[in-house]
């Protein structure tokens, strides 16, 4: 049926979905984020429960399934702290080209537009339909990484991204 409900942040109650949808994430894409699946899968859901409460981490439902998850955070140091990053992104596979991604990464903009003037992220290099993504919301690449991430003996370098966010979430297209 696919029934979209609204993005909403995750809350304690939600950590065994969050749990399951970060293994997930962690096991099939290890190119993509700097934790590791063999790592996280030793933490019990109280440690997501935790991370959820100390976290802002929202999350998408489709047919009440969490069918996506992103995070951000906001820089500590008082010199950085106009500065948020997001992080964790994945859509599982079979929501994807739904619209969530931008939804969810539409929610993390509003949210910490509250908070921040600039928000950035990391992509990974090769990773086309999560760069286009992130680009026709107005993120713009200002460096890159190499050798961002080692997995397996494979090094991974990372588009550095960026954006406003006094600016509109929707960018027109050029």
């Amino acid at each position: 049926m696919n029934i979209v409900s609204p993005i909403r942040r995750l809350l304690h109650c939600d950590a065994d979905l969050y749990r399951t949808i970060r293994l997930e994430a962690l096991a099939a894409n290890p190119e993509a984020f700097g934790a590791s699946f063999e790592a996280e899968n030793l933490h019990p859901v109280d440690w997501f429960a935790g991370r959820l409460t100390a976290s802002n981490v929202f999350g998408a439902f489709r047919d009440n399934e969490l069918a996506g998850v992103a995070g951000f955070y906001i820089e500590q140091s008082p010199k950085m702290a106009h500065k948020a990053k997001l992080w964790g992104m994945y859509v599982r596979p079979g929501a994807r080209r739904s619209g969530i991604g931008r939804r969810l990464v539409g929610a993390i903009l509003e949210a910490a537009s509250a908070r921040a003037e600039l928000i950035q992220l990391n992509v990974t290099r090769g990773n086309e339909a999560a760069h286009r993504l992130y680009a026709s919301l107005g993120f713009v690449q200002y460096g890159l990484e190499v050798n961002a991430l080692k997995h397996d003996g494979r090094y991974y370098d990372e588009i550095l991204m960026a954006r406003g966010l006094t600016q509109s979430p929707e960018k027109s297209p050029p």
